[in-house]
């Protein structure tokens, strides 16, 4: 065979796979709203959003760093683990009681070890220490601590390479859930107006009737009336120019998929990572320059995804053993002790 027909088979395996990839997805978004089968051409009109965002979330997912081992013995060894617990002891405990993991290694019995994804959050805080500055010591020196919290383990799987997939799937279906908050936000837009427009075109006809009969003959508030009529079908045009806009209700599972199509075709501006860079000593100080301590630079994985759009997380991809696992909390005895 010919590097030339080599190269061709190789990439229509690969066009063959992309394919299926893209018709699982869509699939998988449907299923969140299957009223979107019922829009003309769906799955035409969504595939190249949905290669948009896999070839973005592939891309992305390839440059996060190797699974690290979490374990008691990696704190001591591995500065990154160090800096996201506290105490070596605070490693097991946090992954033991994360539900998705204990699943995944009761899914999953000839399982030495699993890989998760590992969410917290960060804070930077200003305080005064101490630090070394050559043969002086000075205890007033301000100083940044980065601390890590609310450590959260939610997805896991059985290989890196599976993990990093499952990353991929669970950040499209996070897409998909924005178009969907899209949808539901233009439907609640559309009821408000049509019932405000039901009420102004009532409180119209009541208006008009007080200008007719007997008011007509005797004058009186007719002049505030009529005011008042006018400005109510100023609201009502108004009104009627929103619902416009908002296109025909024969329209609405067109513009639906329209909305969900347009997050996935720009999921850069939903989700993206950021990278912070440290030199920490071992209580997670901020080494300046001229600073004698020891400290090692690490490197924060920091991501914005739709979940938390005010707040980006760190995040690490590690491995975790079934021998470090803690047996399982006894929910039942933990409420007695509270009780006593």
């Amino acid at each position: 065979m010919g590097l030339l027909s080599w190269w061709s088979g190789r990439r229509r395996a690969s066009d063959t796979g992309d394919s299926q990839q893209t018709k699982h997805i869509v699939e998988r978004i449907v299923r969140l709203y299957p009223q979107l089968r019922l829009a003309p051409d769906y799955e035409a009109r969504m595939a190249p959003a949905v290669q948009r965002t896999l070839g973005y979330l592939r891309d992305l997912v390839a440059q996060v760093p190797a699974a690290r081992e979490a374990s008691a013995a990696a704190w001591a060894t591995d500065p990154y683990i160090h800096a996201f617990f506290a105490t070596p002891e605070d490693v097991a405990a946090v992954f033991s009681h994360a539900e998705p993991l204990r699943q995944c290694f009761n899914d999953h019995p000839a399982a030495a070890e699993v890989f998760a994804v590992l969410g917290m959050a960060v804070n930077e805080r200003q305080t005064l220490g101490a630090a070394q500055y050559g043969a002086t010591t000075r205890t007033d020196v301000a100083q940044t601590t980065v601390n890590f919290s609310d450590h959260q383990v939610r997805v896991c799987a059985v290989s890196e390479a599976t993990l990093r997939e499952e990353i991929i799937l669970r950040v499209v279906d996070q897409l998909a859930l924005e178009g969907l908050g899209a949808i539901e936000s233009d439907t609640l837009q559309r009821d408000s107006l049509e019932h405000e427009r039901a009420l102004l075109k009532t409180r119209l006809k009541i208006l008009e009737r007080q200008g007719t009969g007997v008011r007509a003959l005797t004058g009186g508030e007719a002049s505030c009336s009529f005011a008042e009529v006018t400005r109510l079908q100023t609201q009502i045009d108004e009104n009627d120019r929103a619902l416009a806009n908002l296109g025909l209700k024969t329209e609405a599972l067109a513009r639906a998929l329209e909305m969900v199509c347009n997050v996935l075709s720009s999921p850069e501006t939903q989700v993206y990572v950021r990278q912070k860079t440290f030199l920490l000593d071992r209580m997670n100080v901020v080494v300046g320059d001229g600073d004698t301590r020891a400290a090692h630079e690490v490197v924060f994985q920091m991501a914005q995804l739709p979940a938390s759009p005010h707040a980006m997380r760190a995040f690490s991809m590690v491995r975790f053993k079934r021998g470090d696992l803690l047996p399982a909390r006894d929910m039942l005895k933990e409420a007695g002790r509270l009780l006593i």
